[in-house]
């Protein structure tokens, strides 16, 4: 039985936010899980079905796997590196924004 990778590093939102989409999609078809990224109208559904694509695309060019009997066999959210920045706030105070980032790894493999 094999199985194929995709990473997608920085992403440019939460962790919390992707997580939420991911465990949807975990453990379904690949046809299926595509199906709900594309009813799914949280922003994190589009990265995730570009990566989700990426996979499929390694697993049969890579690994000669049939992409119509893939599924998703796990996708582990990460936190990445947090960019920290200020707000300028009342009476010379700062106020500090963190801009989250995530690591995301899909693993598709073939259906037991």
């Amino acid at each position: 039985m094999g199985e194929a990778t995709a990473k997608l590093n920085y992403l440019r939102m939460s962790a919390f936010k992707v997580r939420m989409v991911a465990a949807i999609i975990k453990g379904r078809p690949v046809a299926e899980a595509i199906g709900i990224l594309d009813a799914t109208p949280r922003r994190a559904s589009k990265p995730l079905k570009k990566l989700l694509k990426s996979a499929v695309a390694n697993a049969s060019e890579n690994h000669d796997l049939d992409a119509d009997t893939l599924v998703v066999k796990n996708i582990q959210v990460d936190e990445g590196p947090t960019l920290k920045r200020w707000m300028p706030r009342a009476m010379g105070r700062a106020t500090p924004i963190r801009k989250r980032t995530s690591k995301i790894t899909i693993v598709v493999a073939e259906k037991e």
